[in-house]
């Protein structure tokens, strides 16, 4: 079980292939090992209604929330989230050098006892990659 959402203001439509920055997200999460393939669910969500800094019109944001399962020790968690976020970084270069963005990410590990999880990707996964 990992989710990956990717947080944004609505201004940032104009700016950037959306599912793009989602396939890049997805792509990096499971790069790291960390993310397994059939857990990973990654979607975008799209914030209307938002202030960044000083109020200027031009300004944008993302943000990106890493959900995953317990048993990872804290610097693998770790040094997945900054792969993540470099990925991230990178992806919005060009937008980054020529307006006012604001990059941000953070990682937490759901309880155990607080979460329920059932899927059959397994199955399919397998079935296409025959």
């Amino acid at each position: 079980m990992a989710h990956a959402i990717v947080e944004y203001s609505a201004n940032l439509e104009e700016k950037i292939d959306l599912k793009g920055l989602v396939d890049e997200v997805h792509d990096a999460c499971i790069k790291t090992g960390v993310f397994p393939l059939s857990g990973m669910r990654t979607r975008a969500a799209r914030r209307e209604t938002y202030k960044i800094a000083d109020g200027n019109l031009d300004a944008c944001f993302v943000h990106l929330q890493l959900k995953l399962g317990p048993g990872r020790e804290e610097a693998i968690k770790k040094k997945a989230m900054e792969e993540i976020f470099k990925s991230l970084t990178l992806y919005v270069k060009s937008l980054y050098d020529t307006s006012p963005v604001a990059l941000s990410i953070e990682i937490f590990e759901l309880p155990p006892v607080l979460r329920i999880n059932k899927h059959n990707l397994n199955n399919y996964i397998a079935k296409s990659q025959d």
